[in-house]
């Protein structure tokens, strides 16, 4: 006879609900940790706040993961943001909705958000044990044998919510690659998302710590990593590394929202050094309305510099090493301009292109792109469609969202899918 009925490998997001909801449907569960806590990641997240989810219906959530979305439709179903929102209200901690759309515990503590699954996981009766790592499994005659840290362990049915290979200090270094991939399913290559890029660019470290609210950005680039001919599964995902939102200037290069969310645009190219980042500085005007405005400023106050006139739209040291990279001394008075240097101006301000080198890796990176191929996951159950009893949640597959808690709350809604559905 198997000691538990369900094992749980990974106590992040989608283990602690997968474990929870296995165990009050009755189910003998184990959830099985490596390190000496639960829920590490959640602890750091949103910089130590937890961005829980995003304010919207499941449809958003669905919408804000491009062609990956159609995975999500029964996990969101079995628990979309509105239910989440409630599972954590229920243990007494209120939440709160900010301007972008992001859902924090009012407290601004993640500890806070943590401890309301944690006490769920206490009250459904599951086996919670830390520092127990798991190093391989096998299918057996009777369920699972896994090989762990603390000796053999079997089960009817398991669970892999191991992560991917995002902040490995947390514990999510990719372990279940292999196992899983031995078992015969495919692994997308797996590379950081939601990631700082860096650059060559000789100025940006002049500029490190300004924050613009409003740039739109773009990866332009090679062709993806991995081909036919190599043998590596391409990623399958079409969205376009397009977005608009903060920028933030560093010591190595860019980063802020806008550019976490394109560069799974660049970590999926062959040679990362080949692309660029192509930047709008002010993408709320059309090029000719730019232009117009420069004429119209031109008119009414042709004898000031550049730089002081156009201080409104952009903070002065950018527009200080963006008029020089146009080619205009910033004294140069607004007149003074001749029609070629204004379009140059224009061409400057909002087709800006920074060559990129790379990213700051798994270190810095808060998802993993890459992972299980969705097409062997029933996404109705989360079970494996090689292997029966076997079921993946979380961020091991090949599933990533944009920045903003769309990434929680599909590693929440898998999780809890998962466990409503083995063994069923």
């Amino acid at each position: 006879m198997a000691e538990f009925d369900v094992a749980v490998v990974g106590a992040g997001a989608a283990g602690l609900l997968a474990a929870t909801r296995a165990a009050e449907r009755g189910l003998r569960t184990t959830l099985l940790e490596k390190t000496p806590r639960p829920g590490v990641k959640i602890l750091m997240s949103g910089g130590t706040r937890c961005n829980l989810t995003h304010h919207t219906d499941r449809r958003g959530i669905i919408r804000a993961y491009g062609d990956q979305g159609r995975f999500l439709h029964s996990p969101l179903a079995s628990l979309g943001p509105a239910e989440l929102v409630a599972l954590v209200e229920a243990e007494g901690i209120a939440t709160k909705v900010e301007e972008t759309g992001k859902v924090f515990p009012v407290s601004n503590k993640a500890a806070d958000i943590l401890r309301a699954f944690t006490r769920r996981l206490e009250r459904s009766g599951c086996h919670l044990q830390l520092g127990r790592g798991v190093v391989g499994l096998q299918p057996g005659p009777d369920g699972w044998h896994l090989d762990t840290t603390a000796g053999p362990l079997t089960c009817r049915g398991v669970i892999i919510a191991t992560g991917g290979k995002s902040y490995p200090g947390c514990g999510t270094t990719g372990d279940a690659y292999a196992w899983l991939q031995s078992l015969g399913h495919t692994i997308v290559t797996p590379r950081p998302a939601l990631v700082p890029l860096t650059s060559s660019e000789s100025w940006l470290p002049e500029l490190a710590g300004i924050t613009l609210p409003d740039v739109a950005v773009a990866v332009v680039g090679a062709l993806p990593a991995g081909s036919a001919a190599t043998g590596v599964p391409v990623p399958t995902d079409t969205r376009p590394p397009v977005d608009r939102g903060s920028f933030l200037f560093t010591h190595r290069g860019i980063s802020g929202p806008a550019v976490l969310n394109v560069s799974r645009g660049l970590t999926q190219l062959a040679d990362p050094a080949t692309a660029q980042l192509q930047c709008n500085f002010l993408p709320h005007l059309a090029p000719p309305e730019l232009d117009q405005l420069l004429r119209d400023r031109a008119t009414a106050q042709g004898r000031k510099a550049l730089l002081g006139i156009l201080s409104d739209l952009l903070p002065q040291r950018v527009l200080q090493v963006l008029l020089s990279r146009a080619g205009i001394p910033p004294e140069r008075r607004c007149a003074d301009l001749s029609k070629d240097q204004r379009l140059t101006l224009t061409r400057t301000l909002q087709q800006c292109r920074l060559p990129l080198t790379g990213s700051l890796g798994y270190a810095k990176a808060e998802v993993t792109a890459g992972g299980v191929a969705l097409a062997e996951v029933d996404s109705k159950t989360m079970s494996s469609r090689r292997h029966p009893g076997l079921f993946l949640a979380g961020e091991v597959l090949d599933l990533d969202g944009p920045i903003g808690g769309f990434n929680f709350q599909a590693a929440f809604s898998t999780g809890w899918l998962a466990g409503e559905r083995i063994l069923a």
